[in-house]
């Protein structure tokens, strides 16, 4: 009843839930982030891995956005480079070698 009634005057702390921006899903949010700086080949390295991204300046910064998937082996790598979504790709999880708990 009066939590009902809070939320009818807006006075609860409870909020819907909205992806902010520049981010697009809850996949950039919800993630495990790693930073990497693309070399002069326009690649970057994570766990032994090489990934080429052609939009990013050599020597920058780049964020990681890995999002695993248990159910079908694969992980999800979004790049992000100044607010900006670069480039996504696909990897086996045990080509990672995340951390297993």
């Amino acid at each position: 009843m009066r939590f009902r009634r809070a939320l009818n005057e807006k006075k609860s702390l409870f909020r819907e839930f909205k992806v902010p921006p520049p981010f697009q899903s809850s996949k950039d949010i919800f993630c495990l982030r790693a930073e990497r700086v693309v070399n002069p080949y326009r690649k970057i390295s994570f766990n032994n891995l090489e990934f080429r991204i052609s939009e990013v300046p050599i020597r920058e910064t780049v964020q990681l956005r890995i999002i695993p998937d248990k159910d079908t082996g694969v992980a999800e790598i979004r790049f992000w480079y100044k607010n900006k979504l670069v480039g996504i790709q696909k990897v086996k999880n045990e080509d990672l070698n995340l951390v297993h708990f």
